[in-house]
Order: structure tokens, then sequence, then C-alpha cells
């Protein structure tokens, strides 16, 4: 038996495996994730009901379910699809964030700047701008675009002063404002939570930001990335948020698009070419 299998045919495959694989990756760990596989499941056991077994019944009831569910998923998961919707939007985004030059931070000092806080128990939330953008949230506290200094953080942590209370946003390594309002996640799992460590989750929800939370009464720190809230005490903090930091500020991975990537790897490309090149021209 022969296959005659098409161009068209492995392109559209192609696209559509690479559109699955983007879904999947965004919605990794959260609870939209988990109901796409749920969703996964029930697509797979109807088509077993159809194809294989021809249960038609169980597989009608099945696929009404189905249905339900894709509509309903658009109610409950609204955060989720409008992260994942706002990762293909910045698709087209050609800034590639530099962490190394133009007075922007170390990772290494922000890391020690946020353990300072967190030893001198002085409450903190800050936000990592990656792919997504920020801006619509800096429009709600006040614009710094300062260079990140561990006097200038504290100094806005540390209560009474007018700029202490809400978040800070980073970008290209460098303040670019404070005192900004976050979106409050209704997850139940963080009832008993503050509205820090709430925002810190809600802010990671509507965006691939990172945001970190320093608590002002135990000191611990708190990773909230797509939507998880990732908690650590004592010696445990300093290593995580190394870890967390340099994923964050990491140049040339953070916050850049797949569009800046694919223009990096064409110029990659030419260069190297350029190179071999140069090479047979001087062994001649």
């Amino acid at each position: 038996m022969e296959i005659n299998v098409s161009t068209s045919a492995i392109i559209q495959i192609a696209i559509l495996y690479l559109a699955i694989y983007a879904i999947l990756k965004s919605a990794k760990g959260s609870r939209f994730g988990q109901a796409l596989l749920g969703v996964g499941l029930l697509a797979a056991l109807s088509a077993i009901f159809t194809f294989v077994l021809h249960f038609d019944v169980l597989s009608r009831i099945v696929q009404w379910i189905l249905i339900y569910l894709a509509l309903s998923t658009v109610v409950i998961f609204q955060p989720e699809i409008r992260r994942i919707l706002a990762t293909v939007g910045a698709f087209g985004a050609f800034d590639k964030p530099k962490y190394t030059s133009d007075g922007a931070a170390e990772p290494e000092f922000v890391v020690s700047t946020l353990l300072a806080l967190a030893d001198r128990k002085i409450g903190a939330l800050l936000a990592f701008e990656r792919g997504i953008s920020l801006r619509g949230y800096e429009a709600t506290g006040v614009r710094l675009d300062a260079l990140f200094s561990r006097e200038l953080v504290q100094s806005i942590f540390t209560p009474p002063l007018p700029l202490h209370d809400g978040g800070m946003t980073l970008r290209y390594g460098r303040i670019s404002s404070a005192h900004c309002i976050f979106p409050v996640s209704n997850n139940p799992d963080l009832l008993a939570s503050g509205m820090r460590h709430r925002a810190a989750v809600g802010l990671s929800e509507e965006t691939d930001a990172l945001v970190v939370v320093v608590s002002e009464e135990s000191g611990a720190v708190s990773i909230a990335h797509n939507g998880r809230l990732f908690r650590y005490y004592g010696d445990m903090r300093e290593a995580a948020l190394r870890r967390w930091v340099n994923k964050a500020m990491r140049e040339g991975e953070v916050g850049v698009s797949f569009a800046a990537r694919v223009y990096d790897w064409i110029v990659e490309r030419r260069k190297a070419k350029a190179k071999k090149e140069a090479a047979k021209e001087e062994a001649k």
C-alpha cells in the first residue's frame, strides 16, 4: 500500500505541532495546563470509542462533554488565555533587553539587594519584565527609569515613605517604575496569603513576568511564575533567588521574542559563513 504525503501536508503538520507545543509550554504548571490535559484525555477516549470500539452512544456523550468544556474553558481560565494571547502578541517584537550594559544591574547584585531586604524584614514586591510588556501596569504607579541600587530599593520599600506600597517593575536591568498596582489573583489556595503574594501571582497569571515577594513578617522570599507561588525560607533563599533571577535576567534569552531569536540565528549564520569564506581565502 503506497502512502503519498505532499509537501503541503508536511508543512501543515509541522505548523500544527509547533502551535500545540507552544500552547502546552505556555500552560505548563498552571491550572489551564491541567485542564488541557484532561480535555486531551477525553478527546483520546472519544477517538477510541469511535474508531476502535465503535461505541456510538459513549462517543456522542464524550463529544458533548468536550463541547461544553471548550465553552466553559474560555470563562474559567480567562487569565491564562490572556497570558497565552499576550505571548503570541509579543511575537513580532524585536527588542532584546540588555542586562549587562548601560548601567543595568548584574543578577548577583540584584540577589544581594533582595537578600538584604529579607534580612531586614522589609516587605517588597518586584516584577521582572520578560516577553510581555508591563507598561500598562507602570501607568498605575510612578515612572522612575532609575539605576538599580541597594539604597534606592530599600528607601522605596521602607514604610511610611510614599512609594513603599505597591509593586516595582524592572526593565533592562533598571527600575522602570514603583508604587504600581498589580492584579490580585482569585486562586482559592492563596486565601491565607497576604496581598503582596496574591498580587504577585495575579501578575504572573496575566503576563510571563517573574515576580519576587519579600515578606516583612518572616523575611521569607517567594517567587511567582506562570500562576504558581514558590516559597523559600532561611538558607534556601539565596540559592533559589540566584537561580530565578539569573533566569529572569539572562542576557540573550529573557524577553526575546521568537522573531528576535530567528533574526539572531540568521545573523549568526551569516557571520559563520563569512568566517569560513575568510578562512578559505587565507588558505589560498
